[in-house]
């Protein structure tokens, strides 16, 4: 199982500049009910803004975060995958590095962005599905 058949048939992935501020980013967030990101610089992807980020520089700077660009409150570098990577080694990266999303990358470009759920949910429906034919196989034995 990979990363490819996880966002085969994606929409289009929400994306900010990193001279936004922070603000518009959290607007963003909060519009689309999204937990993080990317954050490019041009057509460069440079970091990943998230709601951990917010809330970590929101009580290190205090409401005066809010009018700061994003590239000066994200995480960066943004930890990456390829579509060939499996589930299981993104599950892995993302609790070794202690992140939520991954931007998907082809060279040096971005063709996708996954979260832990994503994967997660993913990951359900095949064992679901495996357990599932694993019955029908059973009762017609």
């Amino acid at each position: 199982m990979t990363i490819e058949r996880i966002i085969a048939g994606r929409e289009a992935v929400i994306t900010c500049q990193s001279d936004c501020t922070v603000s518009e980013a959290a607007s963003l967030l909060a519009d689309r009910r999204i937990g993080a990101l990317p954050i490019f610089e041009g057509d460069r992807l440079i970091g990943i803004f998230s709601e951990r980020d917010l809330i970590y520089r929101l009580r290190e700077f205090g409401p005066s975060v809010l009018g700061m660009q994003v590239s000066e409150v994200m995480t960066a570098p943004p930890v990456t995958v390829t579509p060939s990577a499996t589930a299981l080694s993104a599950l892995a990266l993302m609790t070794q590095r202690r992140v939520r999303h991954l931007p998907v990358m082809v060279d040096d470009r971005m063709v996708a962005f996954v979260s832990i759920g994503d994967i997660v949910k993913y990951r359900l429906e095949k064992v679901e599905s495996e357990a599932a034919a694993m019955r029908d196989y059973i009762q017609t034995a």
